[in-house]
Formats: C-alpha cells, structure tokens, sequence
C-alpha cells in the first residue's frame, strides 16, 4: 500500500479539485499535473504552472498551482516533492507556492520548503470585484523551494536520508 505517483492530466486534476478542494476553485490551467494513487486508486493530484504574481514569473521559478487529496496520510508531502523533482530537471531553480494564513505548512516542510513570508492582502484581485469566489477572504503565506546548486547540496537534499541509514546499518 505504497503512494505511488503517476502523470495526470490537467482537465482530470481540475474536475478532482473542484470536488475535494476545501477553498480554492481549480486552476485554469497550467504546465503539468501529477496524480498519487494507492493501489491504483487515485488520492490527490497537484497542479503546477507559471507563477500568478508577475513579479515571480521570471521564466526560472515554478509555482505550484493547487494540491488537493482525499485526506490520505503523506499524500500532500508526496505530491510536493514529486513537483519539486520534476520542475527541477524541467529547468525551474525555484519552486513557489502559497497557503492560507491559517494553514500551517507541515507538509511543505515535510518536503523540504522554507517559509518566505506573508503576502498580499486578504483578496488577491487588487482593484477587481470578482462575481464568482476564488478563495477565502485571507492573508497567504508564501513558500519556496531552492533548487541544490552542487553535488553536496543535493546530497544533503536527497541523499541525505540514505546515507544516515546506511551509517547506522555499518555500526
């Protein structure tokens, strides 16, 4: 009963988060989507794209749009690292997200990103009144992940784990 992840396609991931979403509507599009399955049955998707802000779409960072599951333990950690993994070997040397104010982050911690501040006001639509809901009426917190520049960053990153266990495997 392992999480395995396997390709999605946007529309599938769109009409999976207008389902389970608990506050955001699907996004309208994006670069690529990813679905977590256990036992072929399908826990979550994540959605990722080029970033909202202008600011950030500077052509080398990735935000990832929307991650969405049934509520299946590790299943949100899995799906942020495996959009890590991917738009890292795409090219991308940043990876962002957000969250709500109120959301505490740990599976964006759990997969290895740091907390980059509060942003924006509580409607993300500046001076547009939009008639239809988007989110709820509150801050984000903005999150990023680094891409490791050289081979001991990297280790450090995704080795780590493994070199630990195989250290106390020889003692």
């Amino acid at each position: 009963m392992a999480l395995e992840i396997r390709p999605c396609h946007i529309r599938e991931a769109q009409e999976y988060i207008k389902r389970h979403h608990r506050h955001s509507i699907p996004p309208v599009g994006g670069k690529f989507a990813i679905a977590c399955c256990i036992d072929s049955q399908l826990c979550g998707v994540a959605v990722c794209g080029r970033p909202v802000a202008r600011h950030s779409d500077d052509g080398q960072t990735l935000e990832i749009l929307r991650c969405c599951t049934d509520g299946t333990p590790n299943a949100c950690s899995k799906l942020y690292g495996a959009c890590c993994q991917i738009g890292f070997r795409m090219g991308y040397d940043r990876i962002i997200t957000y969250t709500l104010e109120s959301e505490y982050g740990a599976s964006l911690r759990a997969a290895g990103f740091l907390f980059d501040g509060i942003c924006g006001r509580e409607q993300w639509t500046g001076s547009r009144r939009r008639s239809y809901y988007v989110s709820p009426p509150e801050r984000k917190r903005r999150w990023i992940k680094k891409k490791p520049q050289n081979r001991k960053e990297r280790l450090q990153e995704w080795g780590a784990p493994i070199l630990k266990s195989l250290k106390s495997f020889r003692t």
